[in-house]
């Protein structure tokens, strides 16, 4: 099934209504990134020069896995939380082309929609319009919201948060149709937020790192998301598992990567399930496919 492209920042699941009819089930992961695994054994400096001779065939094997897994797990529908691509649109663009017909060519194997969440390799660290641009071509709108069965998912591009230098209009457009969403939370049996970056880790009082934001925003934000009455705020970026709560009503959850590891964990993804009362969720490795 292909890639589900939300437009005009909302996105329909097909099949799926917005009252709570019973549990379902959905998939959330993050960072297939196909590139990555080449410039963690090539080095980092390769970003900057000889990225052209970048490989992704680790990253084909752990996504055909992920594809196969979720196959027969059969949720409602699974969405993969940013870094779908590793090169730079601005800097590697025809490398970025070849990485993203691979992976059309394997998640079309799907055979349940797939949502996608824009991260900081998919429009750059400091995004401009036309890298915003070529992500809404290559992947739909890089800010939406659906309903699917009761719960109402707020797709955000953490990017705006991270560095809005090049693109103040669009962040300033982003934040004023983010709280008209927030507004719309408490409609539904379940609201919960998709993006990238975490806001932090571990703990909502621990340093600024490069994984996570800092305190002032992320207070901000996750105040701003308990008032709303979000109750999870699933992420990918670390490449570890991760994940804590806010205030003990939010809980931030840190997905590892189905691509390349940071950490001593292994490829998978979390298996969400959505009963009436709770969320739950588990992480499961490619190993158990």
């Amino acid at each position: 099934m292909p890639v589900l492209r939300a437009s005009d920042h909302t996105l329909k699941i097909p099949g799926s209504g917005e009252e709570f009819t019973g549990e379902f089930t959905f998939v959330q992961a993050a960072d297939c990134q196909f590139g990555m695994e080449w410039v963690s054994r090539m080095g980092f400096h390769t970003y900057d020069e000889g990225y052209d001779e970048a490989t992704w065939e680790k990253e084909k094997e752990w996504s055909r896995s992920f594809v196969g897994m979720v196959n027969k797990i059969d949720p409602v529908f699974a969405i993969m939380c940013g870094d779908i691509l590793d090169a730079w649109p601005e800097k590697w663009p025809e490398t970025r082309d070849r990485q993203k017909a691979d992976f059309y060519e394997i998640y079309d194997q799907l055979k349940v929609p797939l949502l996608c969440v824009c991260g900081n390799h998919d429009v750059g660290n400091s995004p401009t319009p036309q890298t915003v641009d070529r992500y809404r071509s290559d992947f739909g709108d890089d800010w939406y919201s659906f309903v699917c069965r009761g719960l109402f998912g707020i797709v955000i591009n953490s990017q705006y948060y991270a560095d809005s230098s090049r693109v103040g209009d669009l962040a300033k457009e982003h934040e004023e149709w983010l709280e008209k969403q927030l507004a719309r939370a408490k409609d539904y049996t379940h609201s919960v937020v998709f993006q990238h970056i975490p806001w932090f880790l571990n703990d909502p009082n621990e340093d600024k790192l490069y994984f996570n934001f800092e305190i002032d925003l992320r207070t901000k934000m996750t105040e701003k998301f308990m008032d709303a009455g979000i109750s999870k705020v699933f992420c990918g970026h670390y490449h570890r598992n991760a994940g804590g709560w806010f205030k003990d009503r939010v809980e931030l959850i840190v997905t590892s990567a189905v691509g390349q590891q940071l950490g001593t964990d292994k490829n998978g993804f979390r298996v969400v399930k959505v009963a009436e009362k709770e969320i739950t969720h588990e992480y499961v490795t490619l190993d158990d496919v």
